[in-house]
């Protein structure tokens, strides 16, 4: 239950989606969004509800800033995810609404007395453990495969599985072409998040199974390299990898699950999916990790791993990768630091003073710094 305040007071509003939903299941309720069944944009402006909806009327709060959007009908008339005419106006009803929603688990909204609406057994699915979807219209909207997909990454570990007919439709969706429609930020967005769920090899396993991985991740189409990807990204303490490095968990994960791929597989991926300069640096650099782990270490081999890091500018980036190793090879950490140290010991200052200018300043630094690792590596052996 809710409390109706001065500006919701005589509106007839229900909570909706996520928040009902996370509350039958017990799950943290971060967001609650709110419909309006009945109103009008210039009744909530009255109000001082602040419009933000750029497509669909959609209002903010005054007081608590959370979204009060206008009950409305949807019907396609484009590709991708915005291929939508939107239709909202006080004759729509609660059920009208619901009925436009992806899941069943999302179609049910609560009045301020606790009251569910539920026309679509989106209670019964929660039972069930079953990501169902509302009606065929499921099929117009090909963000929903991702949706479906990431909320079975993160409900997975509750016993949720995608009902049968709906992993079907899904299929349907990536057959159509309709994918390759949506906008490369939107792909992204919901595979971070799911990238940040408790299974999200489920995510990309569920992906697999629709034959939507194709459309954006090629790469890992083959079940050979997604079963590799998927168990590398599956670094039990890459949590605390990512708390001690305070770079995201979900960033970590893309790194390790594309470590598998080859440099141009990874940059393909990057820019197909536009993602920001920092995902893609952390990809390169986990790679670069696992790549030093994968022979005995030599000089060589560790100055062009702190130089491809860049180390000497950007010091954090090494010591990031070394909360990696930590994790993925222990007993690796301690030449490679007492290495990443000795490097850093070498002042070009010294070398300036000794007249060393230009190329051969460069040059000496380099030599210089392989001597320094060569003699770290050599006191840990």
């Amino acid at each position: 239950m809710f409390q109706v305040d001065a500006k919701t007071k005589g509106l007839d509003v229900y909570r909706v989606g996520g928040a009902v939903r996370d509350t039958l299941l017990g799950w943290p309720v971060v967001d609650n969004d709110w419909v309006v069944v009945g109103a009008t944009p210039e009744i909530m402006q009255q109000r001082g509800f602040k419009p933000v909806g750029r497509d669909f009327p959609v209002f903010l709060h005054p007081d608590t800033a959370e979204e009060y959007a206008l009950a409305r009908t949807e019907r396609k008339s484009g590709h991708g995810y915005g291929g939508f005419e939107v239709h909202a106006s006080p004759d729509v009803t609660l059920e009208e609404d619901l009925s436009r929603r992806d899941l069943t688990i999302n179609a049910i909204a609560q009045r301020f007395d606790g009251a569910l609406t539920d026309p679509f057994n989106g209670q019964r699915d929660i039972e069930q453990r079953l990501l169902r979807h509302v009606s065929p219209a499921f099929s117009e909207d090909p963000l929903r495969v991702l949706r479906t997909a990431r909320f079975l990454a993160r409900y997975a570990h509750l016993g949720f599985a995608i009902a049968p007919e709906t992993l079907e439709l899904m299929r349907d969706v990536s057959r159509s072409g309709e994918l390759s429609h949506l906008a490369a930020e939107r792909v992204w967005v919901e595979t971070e998040k799911a990238l940040g769920e408790p299974n999200p090899d489920r995510y990309f396993t569920a992906l697999n199974d629709c034959e939507a991985l194709a459309a954006w991740w090629p790469e890992l189409t083959d079940d050979v390299v997604l079963a590799n990807a998927l168990e590398v990204m599956a670094l039990e303490t890459v949590a605390q990898v990512a708390i001690d490095s305070s770079l995201p968990l979900a960033h970590w994960r893309y790194a390790l699950l594309v470590s598998v791929l080859n440099d141009a597989q990874r940059d393909a991926l990057a820019i197909r999916l536009r993602l920001p300069n920092a995902v893609t640096q952390l990809a390169r650099h986990v790679a670069l990790s696992r790549d030093i782990l994968a022979e005995p270490l030599s000089d060589e081999r560790v100055l062009h791993w702190l130089e491809r890091l860049d180390g000497w500018r950007k010091p954090a980036q090494v010591n990031a990768q070394l909360q990696l190793i930590k994790r993925l090879a222990e007993n690796t950490l301690e030449p490679l630091n007492r290495a990443w140290q000795a490097a850093q010991s070498v002042d070009p200052q010294v070398l300036l003073q000794a007249g060393y200018r230009g190329a051969a300043l460069g040059k000496a630094l380099r030599e210089h710094r392989q001597q320094a690792v060569a003699s770290a590596l050599m006191d840990t052996h």
